[in-house]
């Protein structure tokens, strides 16, 4: 049914069983043939393609996709090469910045370093409409990242989750192991960067967890 080709194949392949999501797989069968949907079909699952199960140690949650052409590929906050960065995105980098003092490079944007490292990269939703942010809210990627999330939970080896806004926020009455850490904020978006994300010092803070566990911090410059 659903592809990724590491560990996540053994430990989701229930789920693509489910009626709930062979509903959404009609659903989405229907979106892709009559609106422009990003990411591309295939890019849908990158999140979890890029980062294994195993290998998972930090988790990133945004919303859904970019909903702009050449945006979109299937890892939260992140674009295409050459693509220029959405706003939050660039908050994103306005922080690590600040907090690491790490210079922005001239061309960034496309975050699979990070997702390479172990940083998942996970939308709450993985599709959208064309130019129609949360066109997909509740069409059930909702049940699939939840069960994302609380396979990670179950995990033994401490994961930092990076909760930014309201509906990240929402994913942690879900981590219920005390073994994790859940940093939350506002999202980078400049609606609400200014309220809480600028400062944050998660960057760091997560590097410096990642150490306390045993683990080789993130290189967060691209």
């Amino acid at each position: 049914m659903v592809k990724i080709g590491n560990d996540w194949d053994e430990i989701l392949a229930d789920e693509w069983q489910k009626p709930y999501y062979l509903d959404l797989r009609e659903f989405l069968k229907n979106e892709y043939k009559n609106h422009t949907i990003y990411p591309a079909m295939n890019d849908i699952f990158n999140a979890l393609k890029y980062t294994s199960f195993a290998d998972t140690k930090v988790v990133i949650i945004g919303q859904d996709p970019y909903h702009g052409p050449n945006q979109a590929h299937g890892l939260c906050f992140s674009v295409k090469k050459g693509v220029e960065p959405p706003p939050s995105l660039k908050n994103i980098f306005k922080e690590i910045e600040s907090d690491l003092h790490i210079t922005e490079p001239a061309h960034f944007g496309e975050l699979t370093a990070w997702a390479k490292q172990g940083v998942l990269l996970l939308n709450n939703v993985l599709t959208v409409r064309a130019a129609s942010p949360n066109s997909h809210k509740a069409s059930g990627w909702e049940k699939v990242t939840d069960r994302i999330i609380a396979e990670l939970n179950r995990k033994n080896e401490p994961i930092v989750f990076l909760l930014w806004g309201n509906n990240a926020i929402q994913k942690a009455k879900i981590i219920t192991n005390p073994i994790h850490r859940k940093l939350t904020t506002v999202h980078p978006s400049p609606l609400s960067a200014y309220g809480g994300f600028f400062g944050c010092k998660h960057f760091s803070k997560t590097n410096e967890l990642l150490e306390k566990a045993g683990f080789t911090p993130i290189n967060w410059q691209l």
